[in-house]
């Protein structure tokens, strides 16, 4: 079985790790409900004491961006496609050890040929990105994870992953509690770091996981270097010279009425890549020097009868090349459920905010950096980004059925800065892109409105039937990018298997 795993890793050219944690029942969720940051729940089937599994996800988008009104592009930024992502798992336990590996095979169709306008207003949606990061090359096979946990390496609590695995921060440990867990997983989880999970191919991580888990307390330790995904097939390679560092302590009140969390996060990035920030483009070519940044933070979320509160925040230092970074971020949310009331509604308010950088000429770079997250948990019509951002938001989740949840939001949009930029993108995920694009803000800060409705329909214990529209309505800077039409929607139908 050793043997094994080491023939896996060496296949793949990397180590790695990581294991399926244990299903928690919570309240419903969008895609971090089912894209987990652990792996599938363990398998039913067995073979010669491995536990073998995985699970199939099928989905057809809709993009309607915004309208360029080029010849070149034409209609382009209307289209559809399919895409489908499988996920094979293996499992072996001990007393001493866990064993994981997983291959996954993400298969895309339909892809639009010409959905990239020139610049500023670049590529006209996902279709675009896949299609600019694969070519013609529609399927893959790689070893998406393959590790080892070794048990109680510092005691009977604590754990060492070794290899590629799955890191999401803000998800190292679930309360058991309904509603703090699914705000751990909708507005905590995936800001700085996440797997990507609404991508077709997503992201995992090379190196070791060290974890710590007694008395409600959680420590953890990671570092890693991100693996290539995301839009590229191929997610066999890392991506070079990228690395994180990050080590976070948790803790859960023994009433499970609060969780809070002290993280901190090392990242350094030495690809010698053009900047994507808001000097002139002739002043970035002279600055691919590397960026290292580190990011302190933490989070509170609390239960008070039927309502709940939750206060996010990191504060950010280092080098953005020769600027010196300086940025922050704050998130403050409200919520209130309604458990007697038919549909059990849930009403929630918030606000996020993130620095941006009030001039390009300066020695200072004070856009909040992302860093590797997954946008579009925070983003569900993702035509922006945690960065140069203000998104006040209202929200209502629906429970009319055990198997059924609807959820709406409404979002208020803007730029905190008119100085700096529009930005998209969830980080580096391949060695020649940047991984964060911009856009001229063209001097206003009026990004837009988003409208959205989904519904998850649970057809069965390991099937789940999803729907999601969202409709963006663009203010001043994206009427001055695409006066064609400032209006644009996306649309997906999807269907999720576990076996």
């Amino acid at each position: 079985m050793w043997a094994a795993l080491l023939l896996i890793v060496s296949l793949s050219q990397y180590p790695a790790e990581a294991r399926p944690t244990d299903e928690v029942k919570t309240a419903p969720s969008d895609e971090a409900e089912k894209e987990k940051t652990a792996n599938p729940s363990p398998p039913p089937a067995h073979h010669k004491g491995w536990q073998l599994g995985g699970s199939f996800r099928g989905r057809v988008e809709r993009w309607d961006w915004f309208d360029p009104g080029t010849p070149a592009a034409g209609k382009q930024n209307d289209y559809a496609f399919f895409a489908s992502y499988l996920r094979l798992t293996a499992q072996h336990s001990t007393n001493r050890a866990d064993i994981f590996a997983e291959v996954s095979i993400p298969i895309l169709a339909g892809l639009p040929k010409d959905a990239t306008a020139p610049a500023p207003q670049g590529q006209l949606g996902l279709g675009a990105a896949y299609r600019a990061a694969n070519g013609d090359r529609v399927a893959y096979i790689f070893v998406r994870q393959a590790n080892v946990r070794f048990k109680g390496v510092a005691g009977e609590n604590s754990s060492l992953r070794l290899g590629r695995f799955e890191f999401v921060e803000g998800q190292e440990s679930l309360t058991q509690d309904s509603t703090l867990d699914w705000i751990k997983r909708e507005r905590i989880a995936h800001r700085l770091i996440g797997n990507f999970a609404f991508s077709h191919v997503q992201r995992t991580a090379d190196g070791a996981q060290f974890s710590y888990n007694a008395h409600g307390t959680n420590v953890t330790v990671v570092a890693a270097r991100p693996t290539v995904g995301v839009f590229e097939l191929n997610g066999n390679k890392e991506v070079p010279d990228t690395e994180y560092v990050y080590a976070g302590i948790t803790h859960t009140g023994a009433s499970k009425k609060y969780d809070a969390r002290l993280f901190y996060i090392f990242y350094r990035d030495d690809r010698g890549l053009i900047p994507t920030d808001n000097r002139p483009l002739s002043v970035r070519k002279l600055d691919t020097t590397s960026l290292n940044i580190s990011t302190i933070g933490g989070h509170y979320t609390r239960k008070l009868g039927n309502a709940d509160l939750l206060a996010w925040g990191a504060l950010q230092t280092g080098d953005w090349g020769k600027l010196s970074q300086k940025a922050w971020a704050y998130v403050a949310e409200l919520g209130y459920q309604f458990p007697r009331v038919p549909g059990k509604p849930w009403l929630r308010l918030g606000t996020d905010r993130t620095s941006g950088d009030r001039d390009p000429n300066d020695s200072k770079h004070q856009t909040f950096f992302q860093i590797l997250p997954t946008p579009r948990i925070y983003a569900r019509f993702p035509f922006y980004n945690m960065m140069n951002l203000e998104d006040d938001f209202t929200e209502v989740i629906l429970r009319p059925h055990p198997r059924v949840m609807v959820r709406s939001d409404y979002r208020w949009l803007r730029l905190s800065q008119p100085a700096d930029m529009w930005y998209s993108g969830g980080g580096a995920f391949q060695y020649s892109t940047f991984g964060f694009s911009g856009r001229p803000s063209g001097g206003t800060r009026d990004l837009g409105n988003l409208a959205d409705f989904s519904i998850d329909f649970k057809a069965t214990t390991k099937t789940t039937l999803t729907f999601y529209y969202g409709y963006a309505n663009g203010g001043k800077i994206i009427h001055s990018i695409y006066p064609a039409g400032s209006t644009g929607s996306l649309a997906y139908w999807e269907i999720s298997q576990r076996f």
